[in-house]
């Protein structure tokens, strides 16, 4: 049988190239989604003891919605590791600090986390030199991977040896870990101690801080919704006096870490999606990408019936069974899906390395190991079954004795199953149009969307090492370069959340408005005019010409309309431990995500904390010419760090790179899904030519006009994908709401999109049936009639 499949494949070599060629992009698309799917849904499954794990985790009422999030008080671990006998140990972790790390003449900064003890009794990450026992009891230890190591030390051996970070402290290197797995959510290079974290203030035991996520390990005996009925009034039990207002509401319960990456949405109170609706959305199109494949390879298969079906008749009359010629034909597809496959696989290692680029991510192929040939191996027979299952029945069912007379029939079937293939294929394509019409409307709309300060012009450098220490002289300098025409010192970058609080009381609040969460932010002074906000009412805050600013504050205007203040500027407003007396109101800025509706968002003084200089660059002078001044005045005050900046229209950018992979890609498989499905017209197209030619014949003697002809071929294909356009607009617009509902900031879906899905697919498959349809038109009739 293989012999025979073999035979056939070589003697219909254009018909088996098209068959190939189709079914090797719809595997390679299938193939690419796979491995993406796999490193999504792989994402921090590789620890041991993972069922046990999970993240700490609080819920609340705000805003009239219930929420959650995983953020959590650093105070929390060690009140539930002295209060819960059900766990057996836990961790902190925060990636707040990236201090410069010294060894001799060299100088890292690194990315850096903080963890408790614990950490290496819960996580998988392995130990490959030093101790594996009591790892980061004390502030003067610290655990660092193998490539940071190699930068840091070179050949060396790095245990035992002493780094200093920021210039200031030593820790001395207990272990080194293997790097870490892709499909981790952790980043750090270098682990430090919480004990180090208290040695540097970093420490607080204040309950309304959320500031750091708290994971535990719970005993194998423990029962999770037990634990989590026992938990849920921690805080509340623990809130210090002055924090009494977070009481009488806020519940905290335990979520699995392992849904910690995929399930990130809180809206609802609990973690129902999030990154799933994504994962959920590419498993379909790649189901969709395959289904396509597949049927395109029916209707070629099918499209040729004329000349298989003398073949199937002789078997047939000489004692063939139709179980041995449906095998046959099945071993046929199954041969052309393992050809294609190589193919495939030749075309994703081709391709893999832009799409890696596209969805920022390491993924590969593992062509040289066993068990990826036997997962693709089984990918292709099943495709390849798949795919030959309906011609295999469909061929097999000629009647013999019809056939030899030159009817082609199949008894009861009446070739509608075709028409129904290509109404599928469209369909598909079409759910893909306008899946990328409304991704694409989606982000623009996004982007368009008033940030509330000019991103142009700024940048930003993270206040390290003596930075803080010698602000005043490098603000006095810089402004004095003329490099700069403005400079503020902030909590965070302009596009970044730090913190966010509630329990803010003004006038006129109720205790329910306790419970509102403000985004946090601050500045000394000067940062209105340095970012180039729009001040809708009083003045900026600023330390140098008002003194008492220390505690002055600006409030958005979705922060007034909260805070229902009809004449904001003067009031007071407190939080937990201080009050700030509002100077100034703002229009809404972006300091969160561009997809999300405005915040409430609140400007304090420079009571609080600052980790950012903004400065505006002077546009007289060149950038690079600005750059270098900038650089000079940082490096005279902060000798030992190297001068780091940032443009914020880039990092603003940043925020959209998820949002644009997910349209790029859409538009990809969409362009795949709409090639193949025009080679399946193209059969169509072939077929029907071929079955019409008399009628057609006919039609021309008696006067029908080729364009006449044409339009007759032609609408026969317009009136399925409109059918297509019915089936799929509804399903499309499940997906498509689905997925926006993942954010506040929103596009309405248009019924535009689906008329332009539609008008979309009529014309590339008219272009596609075009010259087939005007071939047969024009065709000599007595051709068709020689026969009659």
């Amino acid at each position: 049988m293989f012999k025979i499949a073999w035979r056939n494949i070589r003697k219909n070599t254009a018909f088996s190239a098209t068959n190939i060629l189709g079914l090797a992009i719809g595997m390679a698309g299938a193939i690419l989604i796979a491995l993406w799917l796999q490193n999504m849904l792989t994402m921090d499954r590789f620890h041991e003891k993972l069922d046990r794990i999970y993240a700490m985790s609080n819920r609340d009422f705000n805003g009239g919605k219930d929420w959650a999030w995983r953020a959590t008080p650093r105070i929390m671990l060690p009140t539930l590791l002295s209060d819960f006998p059900e766990i057996e140990t836990g961790t902190r972790y925060s990636t707040d600090l990236t201090p410069l790390v010294s060894y001799k003449e060299k100088r890292l900064n690194t990315g850096t986390a903080f963890v408790d003890s614990g950490f290496f009794h819960m996580f998988s990450f392995p130990i490959v030199k030093g101790q594996k026992n009591k790892l980061l009891t004390d502030a003067k230890t610290t655990v660092i991977t193998e490539k940071f190591a190699t930068k840091l030390f070179g050949n060396e051996n790095p245990i035992g040896k002493i780094i200093k970070l920021d210039s200031l402290d030593q820790v001395t290197v207990q272990a080194v870990i293997k790097d870490l797995p892709a499909n981790t959510t952790m980043g750090f290079d270098m682990l430090l101690s919480w004990e180090y974290a208290k040695k540097i203030g970093y420490f607080d035991d204040n309950w309304n801080n959320n500031s750091t996520e708290t994971f535990i390990l719970l005993k194998p005996e423990s029962n999770l919704a037990q634990f989590n009925k026992k938990v849920e009034l921690i805080t509340q039990r623990h809130a210090n006096v002055g924090e009494i207002i977070i009481k009488n509401t806020l519940k905290v319960f335990a979520s699995p870490f392992s849904k910690r990456f995929l399930y990130d949405n809180g809206e609802g109170g609990d973690f129902y999606s999030g990154r799933i609706q994504l994962v959920r959305l590419f498993a379909w199109i790649g189901v969709f990408i395959l289904a396509v494949a597949c049927i395109n390879y029916m209707n070629l298969s099918t499209a040729k019936s004329e000349k298989r079906a003398k073949e199937v008749a002789v078997r047939k009359v000489v004692g063939a069974r139709r179980s041995q010629l449906i095998l046959q034909f099945i071993i046929e597809s199954v041969l052309i899906s393992l050809i294609a496959l190589v193919a495939a696989i030749l075309l994703v290692i081709l391709i893999l390395p832009a799409f890696n680029s596209l969805v920022a991510k390491n993924l590969e192929i593992s062509v040289l190991s066993v068990q990826t040939w036997l997962y693709l191996i089984a990918f292709a027979v099943f495709t390849g079954v798949l795919a030959g299952i309906y011609p295999a029945f469909f061929l097999s069912a000629f009647t013999p004795a019809k056939t030899l007379k030159g009817s082609l029939t199949t008894g009861r079937n009446k070739f509608t199953m075709r028409s129904a293939l290509v109404v599928l294929q469209f369909v598909f394509a079409i759910i893909l149009i306008i899946s990328t019409i409304v991704v694409s409307k989606q982000i623009q709309h996004t982007k368009d969307r008033e940030r509330g300060y000019n991103e142009n012009g700024l940048a930003y450098t993270n206040m390290v090492g003596d930075i803080g220490k010698n602000y005043l002289n490098i603000r006095n300098e810089l402004l004095a370069s003329g490099a700069v025409e403005s400079v503020s010192k902030n909590l965070s970058p302009i596009t970044e959340v730090y913190s966010t609080s509630w329990a803010f009381q003004w006038p006129g609040s109720t205790e329910e408005d306790k419970r509102i969460s403000f985004i946090r932010y601050s500045s000394e002074a000067d940062a209105v005019k340095t970012m180039k906000m729009t001040l809708v009412a009083g003045r900026d805050i600023d330390i140098y010409t008002y003194p008492t600013d220390s505690t002055a504050m600006l409030l958005t205007e979705t922060a007034v309309k909260t805070m229902r203040l009809k004449n904001p500027i003067g009031a007071t407003v407190k939080n937990s431990f201080m009050s700030f007396t509002v100077v100034g109101v703002v229009k809404d800025f972006i300091l969160s995500s561009p997809f999300d509706t405005a915040e409430p968002l609140v400007i304090e003084g420079p009571a609080t904390s600052f980790s950012t200089v903004h400065y505006r660059l002077n546009p007289v002078h060149s950038t690079e010419q600005n750059l270098k001044t900038i650089e000079s005045i940082f490096k005279k005050f902060n000798p030992e760090y190297p001068f780091e900046y940032r443009f914020v229209d880039k990092q603003y950018e940043n925020k959209f790179r998820e949002a644009q992979s997910i349209g790029t890609l859409s538009k990809l498989f969409a362009g795949l899904t709409i090639f193949i499905s025009c080679l399946g017209l193209l059969a169509l197209i072939a077929y029907i030519a071929e079955k019409r030619t008399k009628e057609i014949a006919v039609r021309k003697v008696l006067g029908a006009k080729v364009s006449q002809i044409a339009s007759m071929l032609s609408m026969d294909f317009i009136k399925l994908i409109i059918l297509a356009l019915v089936i799929a607009s509804p399903l499309a617009w499940w997906m498509m709401h689905a997925w926006l509902n993942e954010y506040s900031y929103r596009i309405e879906i248009s019924w535009v999109y689906f008329v332009v899905a539609g008008l979309a697919a009529i014309i590339i498959s008219l272009l596609t049936i075009g010259y087939q349809a005007w071939k047969a038109a024009i065709a000599n009739p007595v051709v068709g009639l020689k026969d009659e």
